[in-house]
């Protein structure tokens, strides 16, 4: 059986979302699914829904076997229970696959990192974008 491994921040769920979880877990058998912890993103700016709010989401969706809040301390903390045979990366996710397949290694992972370089054609495929719009909806009505 082969386990797959997606991580994300997830804030503001969309129809993007959706397109790479769907993307990764025809990958494999089973889909599981890391949930930034807020106190762990660093790369952009906090979410806009909480940590439990946005686990909660991604549980929800079919596609998704098991999700779960990624580690406080060290983002390779739940990959000993996981023990993912793949890993998903997103077409916008920074990761360096050379750089993540060498510390997987490292700390005696045999996953496979794969990233994903689709992305959905529409209009709505971001949380930026959903955000940009709802801006341009309520915020320049109000001048």
């Amino acid at each position: 059986m082969k386990r797959v491994l997606a991580t994300g921040t997830f804030d503001i769920l969309h129809p993007g979302h959706v397109f790479f979880l769907s993307s990764a877990r025809a990958l494999g058998d089973e889909l599981y699914v890391l949930v930034a912890r807020d106190s762990m993103i660093r790369h952009k700016a906090k979410p806009i829904v909480p940590e439990i709010q946005r686990l909660e989401m991604i549980s929800s969706l079919k596609v998704v076997d098991k999700a779960m809040l990624g580690s406080e301390k060290d983002i390779f903390d739940p990959l000993y229970e996981i023990d993912p045979d793949i890993i998903v990366l997103g077409h916008d996710q920074t990761f360096d696959i050379e750089e993540l397949q060498k510390s997987l290694k490292e700390k005696g992972f045999k996953a496979k990192v794969i990233r994903i370089d689709e992305s959905l054609k529409c209009p709505l495929y971001s949380s930026g974008r959903i955000v940009n719009k709802i801006l341009e909806r309520y915020c320049e009505s109000q001048d």
